[in-house]
């Protein structure tokens, strides 16, 4: 007799996977830079337009995730900014869609500056560097540098949540939805790296030391924007989505970036106010964090997040079987494909194996979602990134 069973939604075969249960196929994920979605592009020719001035997603990059048949999809914070005429500079214009830093098909929001310049929501200056095969957004300044006292930080131009529109998601939400059910997550942002990023790092991990008045202030901020956007995003889409992902990277290829005290007195109850918006409302949390991260999830799982990405394998302490040993049972993870070495450097085969291991080790009674270790860089092969796709491999 033919099989009757439906089949299962993509939205349901990452949360059988998040329950670590083991379901149909192992679900995916899928970011990259600008240049390779454009040569994704170039290859497949999607019937779709380019995004328009009021789409909130590109519909051409939204096609190459349907014929990937990828399971996730991102909802991010900086597809909704709607600043007043007073946040913007001279002769800014706002720019959705040509910004490096996009890694799936949302927008994000930029003003461009008649310098050729550009500022994102936190005021960062922002320049363009070029590489061999692309480029990346690097800051040129810190705008916080300067600043001596906590007076000097409150009178930085701050955002206000009152100015981010969500009400769009919904539409959004509606149109993904009528194609299929999808995993939708929403993107709140980072603490620690925004912070320092407006004050300068090497000022700011001083300050950190012997002034934390100044990193604690600028921290509080930015906590208590992700903390009402967030309440505010999850009131709005009643149970459609399905977790929140915030970033936040204190680690390096080999160690922390700061002490685990440190952190445990200083960055901790920033990112468990995070999740604890998320908590109230009955929603999953995700935590992205590169490198060498391992001394701390012990309290990352205390705190309550349940999705660790992504899995840099190659970084100190960092193996993806001890992960899954002594952490599966309660952590799930996303990513874990080597995107220094395998993607850009590797054959077909070799990311045909690092797949089938991946999905052997971290996918064991469930608790997978296989997507590369962050976003797929310019110089990788696009054979290599329809071997990490092939659902033969899933």
């Amino acid at each position: 007799m033919p099989n009757t069973t439906p089949p299962i939604s993509p939205r349901e075969r990452v949360k059988t996977a998040l329950r670590h249960e083991t379901p149909d196929r192992t679900p995916v994920d899928f970011l990259a830079t600008l240049e390779i979605w454009s040569q994704l592009i170039d290859k497949f020719q999607p019937d779709a337009a380019p995004p328009g001035p009021n789409d909130l997603v590109d519909p051409r990059y939204e096609a190459i995730l349907r014929h990937f048949e990828v399971d996730c999809r991102v909802i991010s914070y900086d597809q909704f900014y709607n600043p007043p005429e007073r946040a913007l500079h001279p002769g800014a214009k706002v720019e959705w869609w040509q910004v490096l830093s996009r890694s799936t098909p949302s927008r994000m929001w930029r003003q461009l500056l008649p310098d050729g310049s550009a500022r994102d929501i936190w005021g960062h200056q922002i320049r363009v560097v070029n590489n061999p095969t692309g480029g990346y957004e690097e800051y040129a300044a810190w705008p916080l540098s300067g600043a001596q006292s906590v007076a000097d930080l409150a009178r930085y131009p701050w955002p206000e949540p009152d100015w981010w529109d969500f009400k769009p998601m919904l539409t959004l939400i509606n149109q993904l939805d009528a194609h299929q059910e999808y995993h939708l997550r929403f993107r709140i942002g980072s603490v620690f790296e925004v912070a320092w990023q407006l004050r300068g790092m090497q000022e700011f991990l001083m300050d950190m030391a012997l002034n934390p008045e100044i990193p604690l202030y600028i921290m509080d901020r930015l906590t208590d924007i992700y903390v009402e956007n967030t309440r505010r995003v999850l009131e709005l889409a009643g149970n459609r989505l399905d977790m929140v992902y915030f970033y936040d990277d204190v680690a390096t290829q080999q160690s922390l970036m700061i002490s685990q005290p440190m952190w445990e007195e200083l960055i901790r109850p920033r990112h468990q106010r995070l999740i604890d918006v998320a908590k109230s409302f009955g929603v999953p949390v995700m935590y992205h964090c590169d490198g060498a991260l391992a001394p701390l999830l012990p309290a990352l799982v205390e705190m309550g997040v349940d999705v660790l990405n992504p899995v840099q394998a190659d970084a100190k302490g960092m193996a993806p079987e001890m992960l899954k040993r002594e952490f599966g049972d309660r952590l799930a993870f996303h990513g874990g494909i080597d995107i220094i070495k395998t993607l850009p450097r590797g054959t077909v085969d070799d990311v045909k194996a690092e797949v089938a291991e991946r999905i052997r080790v971290l996918g064991q009674n469930g608790g997978y979602v296989l997507a590369s270790s962050h976003h797929i860089q310019s110089d990788t092969p696009l054979e290599n990134v329809f071997a990490m796709y092939d659902l033969a491999n899933r």
